[in-house]
């Protein structure tokens, strides 16, 4: 989603979306109102713990509202995230939806008008009593549309962080220590790297490697650095010691074999599966994988947060998003409220997501336990810094380019964080 700054460049964007609103409107009904039909459009799979709890959700939601069926409508995550606007502005709005955080999306959205402000909502159901402060801060935007603001646009029901998943027989195997510090990390990369083994999945063409990048900066930043860059509370530098270090280090990286310079072309999808297969030591990525790789992984694995740092990736999970053109706005508000309920909450977490407002009694799987427990920490701490890609519309793909140009040795490290840089300062609001 790099940005469009040429006449030709949107031309040729407004026509990709056009085709794909086309797409997306063919699936729906077309814009009838119908009082006793929920649409709701979520981008989850059905073995995900958000997957199975929503499930659970509908049956609940059409159980105690007689007579009124739940429409859900699958979508894919880029599908939504690159027709948002255009679908959200037409007759075809589903009523309730799963969108993104971040200023480059939620907030984008809300800046234009095309989200309902749910603030009131929020206050009479609740739901703002239930969810810690940082985790609010993706839920409110500004009129420029930038997080944290005062007007609510969506709720989380659950929350996410990264983590390192590793496979405990390939640690015992290969005789490597677990780390716990960051040294012992790049000991234990090295370690098996001597054994002819690539420590690290990696996914080139989508988030993976950004995320890598953005981490190896926290592990040289600070809360005030991170509101600069995703709040413009201060002018950012992309170009500032912790980003050096973090494109020079991941550049290393590749050299050093600790993520495949092959993988410049994999998807997060192909990183995550390969990793549950055996073919690598260790994935760093969300913990929205946790209850897939419960359910798929054939060998004894666990998970720790990164070692060392004070920050780290992370944040409220996506939100419940209400259209402005939704149609049936009451039954929406009715539907989120089931999903903060704690016979969902606590579904959500047994089946190895984070909820917000479970009951922590409930969970019974020490390692979903520990999975929350680790969030609660990092979240008292104030130690979620968000992600890579939030701070300004079109980022994500920009983003992409940059660690794919890293991983390739196209450019050095300061030449590519110019690039960057200059996205950014086009996409911040004057």
């Amino acid at each position: 989603m790099i940005k469009a700054r040429r006449g030709a460049a949107l031309t040729a964007a407004l026509a990709a979306g056009a085709l794909a609103l086309t797409a997306l409107a063919a699936c729906g009904d077309g814009g009838e109102s119908d009082p006793n039909e929920l649409r709701l459009w979520h981008y989850e799979p059905p073995d995900s713990a958000m997957g199975v709890a929503w499930n659970q959700a509908i049956k609940e939601f059409e159980r105690t509202h007689p007579g009124v069926k739940v429409k859900f409508e699958e979508k894919g995550f880029e599908q939504i995230q690159k027709t948002a606007p255009m679908v959200l502005n037409s007759k075809d709005a589903p009523d309730v939806m799963e969108y993104n955080k971040g200023n480059a999306t939620a907030g984008l959205l809300s800046k234009q008008g095309l989200l309902e402000d749910m603030t009131a909502e929020v206050a009479k159901r609740g739901w703002d009593k239930l969810l810690a402060p940082n985790i609010q801060v993706t839920s409110k935007y500004d009129a420029r549309g930038t997080m944290g603001g005062d007007k609510w646009f969506g709720v989380p029901n659950y929350a996410e962080y990264l983590q390192v998943y590793y496979n405990k027989d390939l640690f015992e195997r290969h005789d490597v220590k677990v780390p716990t510090t960051y040294p012992e990390l790049l000991a234990a990369m090295d370690a098996f790297v001597a054994k002819g083994v690539t420590p690290f999945a990696n996914a080139g063409a989508e988030y993976m490697a950004q995320q890598f990048i953005y981490q190896l900066a926290l592990d040289r930043a600070n809360p005030a650095w991170v509101d600069a860059y995703q709040r413009y509370t201060t002018k950012a530098s992309l170009t500032d010691p912790a980003w050096t270090y973090a494109a020079t280090t991941f550049a290393d990286w590749v050299k050093k074999g600790y993520v495949a310079r092959s993988s410049v072309g994999s998807k997060a999808e192909d990183a995550g599966l390969a990793f549950m297969r055996g073919d690598y030591p260790m994935m760093f990525s969300g913990s929205w994988w946790f209850g897939r790789v419960a359910k798929t992984a054939r060998f004894d694995w666990d998970t720790f947060v990164w070692p060392g740092s004070k920050l780290t990736l992370g944040s409220g999970g996506n939100l419940w998003v209400i259209p402005k053109g939704s149609k049936n706005k009451r039954l929406a508000y009715d539907f989120i409220d089931i999903t903060m309920k704690k016979q969902i909450q606590n579904a959500l977490g047994n089946a190895g997501g984070i909820p917000v407002a479970a009951d922590p009694q409930a969970i019974t799987d020490p390692r979903t336990k520990r999975l929350v427990e680790n969030f609660a920490t990092l979240s008292q701490n104030n130690a979620l810094a968000y992600y890579p890609d939030w701070p300004v519309p079109a980022f994500y793909d920009k983003w992409v380019a940059a660690g794919q140009k890293i991983m390739n040795g196209s450019g050095s490290p300061a030449s590519i964080l110019g690039e960057v840089q200059r996205a950014y300062d086009d996409g911040v609001p004057k």
